[in-house]
């Protein structure tokens, strides 16, 4: 359920969501909206059994003036060398009210990451009226005018609905970077999901994103649709992005945890999950298929097994299908202990595997803990949902 914008509401200090993507780790984080306008997604966890609501754009505003009045405040301390100590820290947040607590440490994370990159939440904060978000994006700006980039989540069918020149105002204000959730490019799968949209809004979408001149990226989900529609959501998804071309492709792989609502069908046998070679198979599938694409793609997550694979295509295609080749080439034993090594962070990729001394760590942990070809993806399964 939406609530509309609430302007008697009392400001009750600094605001953070719970989420942000991986890129923004060092991101000031500015929230504008709380939590999903959609929020049926049956693989995603997050807000479920929460009220959307928009924030005041005033409230939204006196956020980024706290975060401005500390960060004046550490550059102050900080001196020739750009760094602040502990030692500072401490004894500015001595001095800090309970109410501002927030502010300041948001203020100090964002110090440490080199203020450079703004973000701003919750998960579709597009979906604010334009003129409220290029005021909101004005006063970033005026607040900090050396931070680079300013990035968003939108959903596709959000997007879609805003006009060209309402875009392009967005993006003129300071707005260079859209996240989208694509998940994937096929109408079966996207029904299934209840993602809210179709392989055509989410080509129309990212058609508008760089056409307004920002950069896109879009979030594809490896085994999203389950061992039925792996091929067929390999290759439309690979599709519908060969017709967007966005600047970055992300890989994040599908874990099911048991807050989602699509765990449901999983428990039941209703959603049959990939195993780790299957979606070996369909990510190899989908770079392959990909067409004109001149962007990066990225495995900057915890959850994805081949976090090398990566790079800026068509130049380094080759590199990435040789990954996955060698991979699916091992004996069932040697792919288990990868499974294994990379989930437990002994085996950052592939190459690791060249390590004795590392590969007698993983076969230890699966000689003390009972773990085979025939059990690896179960172990791993459960393995993949601390990281959610």
């Amino acid at each position: 359920m939406a609530s509309s914008q609430n302007s008697s509401e009392t400001y009750s200090g600094f605001e953070q969501g719970p989420i942000r993507p991986p890129s923004e780790a060092n991101s000031l984080l500015i929230r504008v909206t709380r939590n999903c306008p959609w929020n049926k997604c049956t693989f995603c966890p997050v807000y479920k059994g929460k009220t959307f609501s928009r924030r005041p754009v005033a409230h939204v505003k006196q956020d980024i003036d706290a975060v401005h009045r500390y960060v004046e405040m550490l550059q102050g301390e900080t001196g020739a060398s750009d760094r602040i100590s502990h030692l500072v820290v401490r004894d500015i947040a001595a001095r800090v009210s309970p109410e501002d607590e927030a502010a300041f440490y948001a203020s100090v994370n964002w110090f440490s990451g080199g203020l450079r990159s703004v973000f701003i939440q919750d998960a579709n904060s597009l979906i604010v009226k334009p003129e409220a978000l290029v005021e909101i994006l004005t006063h970033l700006r005026k607040r900090f005018p050396w931070a680079d980039r300013i990035t968003s989540y939108a959903r596709s069918h959000t997007i879609a609905r805003i006009s060209d020149g309402d875009l392009k105002s967005i993006s003129d204000a300071g707005l260079n970077r859209i996240h989208i959730g694509l998940e994937s490019g096929s109408d079966a799968v996207l029904k299934k999901v209840r993602k809210g949209a179709t392989k055509a809004l989410h080509i129309k979408a990212g058609v508008k994103v760089k056409a307004a001149g920002m950069e896109l990226s879009e979030y594809v989900m490896p085994g999203l649709g389950g061992q039925e529609l792996s091929e067929i959501h390999a290759r439309e998804t690979a599709d519908a992005l060969s017709q967007i071309n966005p600047d970055y492709i992300r890989l994040r792989t599908l874990a099911i945890p048991g807050r989602a609502p699509l765990s449901e069908a999983y428990q039941s046998g209703a959603f049959r999950k990939c195993t780790d070679l299957m979606m070996a198979k369909e990510i190899l599938l989908f770079i392959q298929s990909l067409d004109g694409i001149t962007g990066t793609l990225t495995s900057d997550h915890i959850l994805n097994l081949f976090q090398e694979v990566e790079g800026v295509f068509p130049h380094d295609r080759e590199k990435m299908t040789q990954i996955l080749s060698a991979f699916l080439e091992m004996p069932p034993a040697r792919q288990c202990l990868y499974q294994v090594g990379r989930r437990l962070g002994i085996f950052h990729g592939l190459s690791d595997m060249d390590s004795p001394q590392r590969v007698r760590k993983v076969e230890r942990v699966c000689r003390e803990n009972g773990i085979t070809p025939e059990n690896a993806d179960e172990v791993v399964d459960a393995l993949m949902k601390r990281f959610i």
